[in-house]
């Protein structure tokens, strides 16, 4: 009998945490791969086949679809972890795991795709508005983009002062949510200047499910 699981996997995509999150647990599961549109390198059309946004990740689990790497993460410990990778209710230690699993997305992720937008209007604007669109972009980035990344990311660094992984001593799957955001902070430079996050990238990437996930998936696309 194949797995209930199914995960809707666009190559080069944040579904690498869904794997890794899975590999951890030891879960059997079919991954089912999309591929980006050369031009646009956004998913293809199928995957609106499973979901209306066709945006991965996407999880299918017997007559369940669910969408969102947060409330994929927290339905496969919650259903599937046996009480692995969660903190328990009413320690510090769960509110911690609470607090990371949605900050990832939830604060995390917008300055840094803002980055990147404001990024690739520098680079590719129509010539006749290049300089303006360069000058708005700049500005942009410089006044508040780059400021936000500096308050955020220094907050992460701080916090991962405290302990090993972000909800405690021990992996969680708050850990996992977080690496990408970690991972594509990281890729534009993160380095000695931060060096407990510097640390936290080495643990993870030491991991022999974090490296599974990503000979089953593939690497992942941060720019």
């Amino acid at each position: 009998m194949p797995p209930m699981i199914t995960v809707h996997h666009l190559e080069r995509s944040r579904s690498q945490r869904v794997l890794w999150l899975l590999e951890e647990l030891g879960l059997e599961y079919e991954l089912k791969e999309y591929k980006r549109d050369a031009k646009t390198m956004l998913g293809p059309p199928e995957l609106r086949k499973v979901h209306p946004l066709g945006k991965s990740p996407i999880v299918t689990d017997g007559d369940r679809t669910l969408a969102e790497s947060g409330a994929i993460l927290d339905y496969l410990v919650t259903a599937h972890g046996g009480g692995r990778l969660r903190p328990e209710t009413g320690t510090p230690e769960r509110l911690r795991y609470d607090y990371w699993l949605h900050y990832a997305e939830g604060s995390a992720m917008p300055p840094l795709l803002l980055k990147l937008v404001f990024e690739q209007v520098k680079r590719r604007a129509p010539w006749p508005v290049r300089p303006i669109a360069r000058a708005i972009a700049g500005k942009v980035l410089g006044d508040f983009v780059h400021p936000q990344l500096e308050l955020h990311f220094d907050w992460v660094e701080s916090e991962l002062g405290k302990s090993a992984w972000f909800a405690g001593d021990e992996l969680t799957a708050a850990d996992i949510q977080m690496s990408y955001p970690v991972e594509a902070h990281a890729v534009r430079g993160v380095g000695a200047a931060r060096p407990n996050m510097a640390a936290w990238l080495e643990r993870v990437r030491a991991r022999p499910a974090y490296k599974r996930a990503i000979e089953r998936g593939g690497p992942v696309m941060f720019e």
